[in-house]
């Protein structure tokens, strides 16, 4: 029958993935190993900080100018009227923000401050790295490839210096050249005004590629609010000066580039200006050398009236002629410079004909693009999508302009000959006029020409370089580069937290893995996910030798826990007729011996007559415990009929009321002695001799003895060791208790460690009000008889005895 005594437990069928009741009750077990995990973590989160380098976050804030500066479409005279097409492209902020991420410009820092060369005081736990140095690095010859090599120096008294590296040991004098393998040719020079404050000192030589590739890893350049044309830089740097300083050298070569473009197309004009005055003035001398050889030839000193008459005729159509050709001149000057550049891609001069909007406007986006493509061609190559789409638009913006010189080149070609026919024809109606001076008249009309267009040139000239020295950056600085008080990395606070943290969860992980790795009976929810058998006993480890634990005035833990397992059986044997009481496990070494002899004891101690019965026939080990000869015992009784049981009973020396039947002789055939109906028999006459029976029986989980003899029991205990019984053994008992198979089968579980946290809240009684806590036997109350006693900590956490 089932019996209701203790508590049921319902069959879990899945164990869920994480029992955090019980986690946190192992994580209490073991809360001095936690406590030192936890405290390790922040040992080792200090020392990471000792080690670590802070680095520091440097920023700085640039606006941007994205429209145009100027008045680029202004016509007129006005100096201030061309200034916009010779101030640049028009620039966008998100592509400022790119040209300042570009490696080109970071090189530049790198190479104007030697950045690649780093300098370090040496110290006992880390070194220090400077930024002001007491001597100074120069790569005299350097190697093909760059290897990062650190060099320890050290200043002798001599005024010489040792150095070390991994291949160089050697001695030199200030300003002598060495050779460093994978660096090159180097030398080292006191530097102005040094204060060496210590006798070690190291250097580390990189390539500038690698410098350059680590300080844009530490760059950040962010457009934040894309209203605004405010560009944010941070860089991270250990040195807090040496960081405000990488930022403003790499603005200030941002804003060199930025009028280095927008100086490009002023100088392209006036190249191509001065260019054109030099032929236009040589031609105007040889028209004034000729205009002297032919007055000194024909002896004309003045004009007659009648040629004078003839320029104040035609002097309108002369000035009007001369513009034409000057305007001609420049745009067929313009055809040949456009048809010479249109490889190598190179700006247009600009403000040349102001009176064309149209016009000015072409070269203007000519130039914006060419720009453009050379400020993306730093950091792509010309396969780019890109930088093809760029060739497209200059391909296209070039068009425009051939096609509008072709059109205004022609429009004046047509107003040149017209303002020619009006000149000759008003010149044939002075037929009067002598040869000679027709002759001078025309050298005097080209001279005129030549000259206005030479005074043209030199206006555009003038108005150029002034345009140039006007130019500014089309960026400025608002916010300078400025470095944070304290240190953002490592963070000390998150770092300790994370230590901390991390103390804590290792060793939770260390408990949990080893829960879910462990196959064997840890804790009481184990027993609980398992079966429904009740558990109606649970014993403490042993830490004496003796088997016989529980003495007449002992009080320790272990008797107090056999006393609430006989109070407890009390309740399963409902009658006095129910009287024998039958042990078994799943396997051997689980400690039915132990608790057979001992529960005796314990039931002895009420005045009741115990026997102990030594059934398990294969492997006999009860006897031996209690220092018994198994010469004769129950085999012995079931092959001699004539063997009386008087002579199988033995008393025991531990109590006047403890008895024992051995097993005898291990026999061939244990099964079928079992069976054998004299085992009734004996069973029947020991019932009415005897208060309780203990019978030690074989496991059940090996051989079938233990449900042969269950027959005979009234209560069957099922043990269960700590850290030794497997958990899927669990499923024996639960199968012997859903089939019937034993009676009243109840569960006791055997060695449990304090140490192992065996999860019981902790009271060793089984909920009838005789629990006990652990420090009940164990030098912490006020008995302290016969008990063993772990009272210092180390000796509770390590398990030893004080």
């Amino acid at each position: 029958m089932k019996t209701t005594t203790g508590e049921n437990f319902s069959q879990e069928n899945e164990e869920p993935s994480i029992d955090f009741k019980q986690l946190f009750s192992k994580i209490l077990g073991n809360w001095p190993w936690v406590l030192l995990s936890m405290f390790l973590g922040l040992v080792l989160a200090f020392t990471f900080l000792r080690y670590s380098t802070p680095m520091f976050k440097i920023s700085a804030r640039v606006l941007v100018n994205d429209e145009k500066k100027g008045g680029g479409l202004m016509g007129g005279d006005n100096v201030l009227a061309d200034l916009g097409g010779l101030l640049g492209a028009k620039s966008t902020v998100d592509n400022e923000a790119e040209i300042l991420k570009t490696r080109y410009l970071m090189e530049q820092v790198v190479r104007d401050m030697d950045l690649n060369i780093t300098y370090f005081r040496k110290g006992t736990v880390k070194s220090v790295e400077l930024y002001v140095s007491p001597f100074k690095v120069e790569i005299v010859s350097p190697a093909d490839t760059i290897k990062s090599t650190l060099v320890e120096v050290s200043f002798l008294k001599n005024g010489k210096i040792a150095l070390n590296t991994e291949d160089v040991d050697t001695t030199v004098s200030f300003g002598k050249p060495f050779l460093v393998s994978n660096v090159g040719l180097i030398k080292i020079s006191k530097s102005p005004n040094a204060v060496i404050t210590s006798d070690s000192y190291q250097f580390n030589v990189m390539s500038v590629d690698s410098k350059v590739a680590a300080l844009t890893s530490q760059l950040t350049v962010e457009v934040t609010n894309k209203l605004i044309t405010i560009i944010d830089l941070t860089l991270t740097h250990p040195l807090p000066k040496k960081g405000e300083d990488i930022l403003n050298r790499l603005i200030y070569n941002y804003v060199q580039g930025n009028l280095k473009d927008k100086n490009e197309v002023a100088d392209s004009t006036i190249k191509f200006i001065q260019n054109r005055l030099s032929f236009i003035g040589q031609e105007l001398g040889d028209l004034e050398g000729n205009i002297q050889g032919f007055k000194q030839q024909n002896n004309l000193a003045d004009m007659s009236e009648q040629s004078r008459l003839l320029v104040q005729t035609t002097s309108q159509y002369v000035n009007d002629l001369a513009k034409v050709e000057t305007q001609i001149s420049i745009l067929e000057s313009l055809q040949e410079f456009l048809k010479d550049n249109s490889k190598n891609k190179r700006v247009l001069p600009s403000s040349l004909v102001p009176a064309d909007i149209v016009f000015n406007g072409a070269v203007e986006k000519y130039n914006e693009l060419s720009l453009e493509r050379a400020r993306r061609l730093i950091s792509v190559t010309e396969a780019n999508p890109s930088i093809v789409l760029i060739d497209k638009e200059i391909a296209n913006a070039r068009a425009d302009i051939e096609s509008n010189l072709g059109t205004t080149l022609k429009g004046l070609v047509i107003t040149r000959n017209r303002l020619r026919q009006q000149m000759t024809q008003a010149e044939s109606k002075v037929r009067d006029v002598p040869k000679i001076e027709r002759n001078y008249l025309n050298l005097a009309r080209q001279q005129q020409i030549k000259q206005e267009l030479y005074i043209f040139l030199m206006q555009k000239s003038e108005e150029t370089a002034i345009s140039k020295t006007s130019n500014i950056a089309n960026s400025k600085t608002i916010d300078p580069p400025k470095s944070e008080i304290r240190p953002f990395s490592p963070k000390k606070s998150m770092i300790y937290l994370l230590g901390l943290f991390a103390g804590l969860i290792i060793p939770i992980g260390i408990i949990y893995v080893k829960d879910i790795l462990n196959d064997k009976i840890n804790t009481k929810e184990d027993i609980v996910k398992k079966t429904q058998v009740p558990i109606i006993g649970e014993i403490s480890h042993n830490n004496e030798q003796d088997n016989l634990v529980v003495a007449n005035s002992s009080r320790s833990a272990i008797s107090e826990q056999f006393r609430a397992l006989r109070t407890n059986l009390s309740f399963m044997l409902k009658s006095t007729d129910e009287k024998v009481i039958l042990l078994t496990s799943s396997m051997s070494g689980e400690g039915k011996s132990f608790v057979a002899i001992n529960l005796g004891n314990i039931l002895a101690l009420s005045n009741k007559k115990i026997l102990l019965m030594e059934l398990d026939l294969r492997k006999p080990g009860l006897s031996a415990k209690v220092d018994v000869k198994n010469n004769i015992g129950f085999t012995n009784y079931i092959i001699d009929e004539k063997l009386s049981i008087d002579s199988l009973i033995k008393p025991l020396s531990f109590h006047e009321n403890l008895f024992i039947i051995s097993s005898g002789p291990v026999p061939p055939n244990p099964a079928e002695m079992i069976l054998s109906k004299r085992t009734a028999e004996l069973f029947a006459v020991l019932r009415e001799e005897f208060d309780y029976i203990i019978v030690d029986a074989p496991p059940v989980g090996i051989v079938t003895d233990a449900q042969l003899l269950s027959s005979y029991a009234d209560v069957c205990m099922y043990l269960v060791r700590q850290n030794y019984t497997y958990k899927e053994q669990l499923n024996i008992v639960n199968d012997l208790y859903t089939n019937d198979k034993m009676k009243s089968i109840s569960i006791v579980v055997n060695d449990i460690q304090v140490s192992n946290s065996y999860g019981y809240g902790y009271g060793y009684g089984y909920g009838y009000g005789y629990g006990y806590g652990y420090g009940y036997g164990y030098g912490y109350g006020v008995y302290g008889i016969n008990e063993s006693r772990k009272t210092s900590f180390f000796g509770r956490l390590f398990n030893r005895k004080k």
